[in-house]
């Protein structure tokens, strides 16, 4: 095992704060990854973790060392791809927001695939916020505001938001005409709670350029944005989603659009990833490919 292993094999567990997480993410045994690190501490004459019954974190020296080792990966990986000429190769794993991935990016997946046939994906989906460094991910796509400044965000694509109602709510409540309404009406609406702290998203309607948010009466409140949307249909109150996830239901009547002329604010799609590495091939790749078809999307 050359140096290059046993400092990508380092990074691995630093990163995932665990041997067996790391040996299986590198699909290695659990036993060389353990040997490989004590060969690295020994070559180094220093303690580069501490292991716990509960996880392993690194000591002074580790942290040191693993941020030149992170640097020095992503150098070699770089020249690798410029000089050896050949597809980017090697495990992508990925966190996506599962109504987008479902609707645009994983019907497209063959595509990428016959394109870069040396990259195998693995994909997690979900609303919830993840880490991307401790729990293992290259890159994470996300709908909406972003508030971790530790990592890289590069915009894809804006989408156009509705706020809905079932028609079964319009019939006991009203048709609101105006925002004054929603309230004199007695509206009430679902609340969604962003995942970061858990505070209720308040609707927000776009009023001559100005953004005006709204909270309304809510007796219900969910974290996934499936729930959500499935609130509005059973007549929970009102929501607002992405155009493009219920574009047939308001064509065909299953649903109401809501004061269509106060659009809530469009929300931003992004890919983020960790701003202390440079970019893989593998990744740069799949970034790229992402922002594509969203471009090409009718969103």
């Amino acid at each position: 095992m050359d140096r290059f292993e046993e400092m990508r094999n380092f990074v691995r567990v630093v990163e995932r704060k665990s041997f067996t997480k790391a040996a299986g993410d590198l699909l290695i045994p659990r036993a060389t990854m353990t040997n490989s690190i004590q060969r690295l501490e020994a070559r180094l004459r220093t303690r580069l973790l501490d292991r716990t019954t509960r996880t392993v974190v690194p000591t002074l020296d580790g942290e040191a060392y693993y941020r030149r080792c992170v640097d020095i990966l992503a150098e070699l990986e770089e020249a690798d791809g410029i000089f050896r000429r050949t597809d980017p190769r090697g495990l992508l794993r990925v966190n996506l927001q599962g109504t987008l991935a479902r609707k645009f990016i994983i019907p497209r997946l063959p595509e990428f695939l016959e394109r870069y046939p040396c990259i195998d994906l693995m994909i997690s989906d979900g609303d919830r916020f993840v880490d991307l460094v401790h729990e293992g991910f290259d890159c994470v796509v996300r709908s909406g505001g972003l508030s971790d400044s530790s990592m890289i965000a590069r915009r894809l694509a804006i989408l156009r938001e509705a706020t809905i109602a079932s028609p079964d709510y319009i019939a006991r409540t009203g048709m609101p005409e105006t925002l004054e309404d929603l309230k004199t009406q007695g509206h009430t609406m679902v609340s969604f709670l962003s995942g970061a702290d858990d505070k209720p998203i308040p609707l927000d309607f776009t009023v001559n350029g100005t953004v005006r948010q709204i909270m309304l009466p809510a007796s219900i409140s969910v974290t996934g944005a499936d729930s959500y949307a499935a609130c509005a249909y059973a007549g929970l109150g009102l929501v607002q989603v992405p155009r493009y996830r219920v574009a047939e239901d308001l064509k065909a009547g299953r649903l109401v659009d809501i004061l269509p002329e106060f659009p809530p604010d469009p929300m931003p799609v992004s890919i983020l990833y960790p701003q202390n590495r440079q970019l893989s091939v593998r990744v740069r790749v799949f970034v790229d490919w992402v922002a594509n078809i969203l471009a090409e999307a009718d969103i």
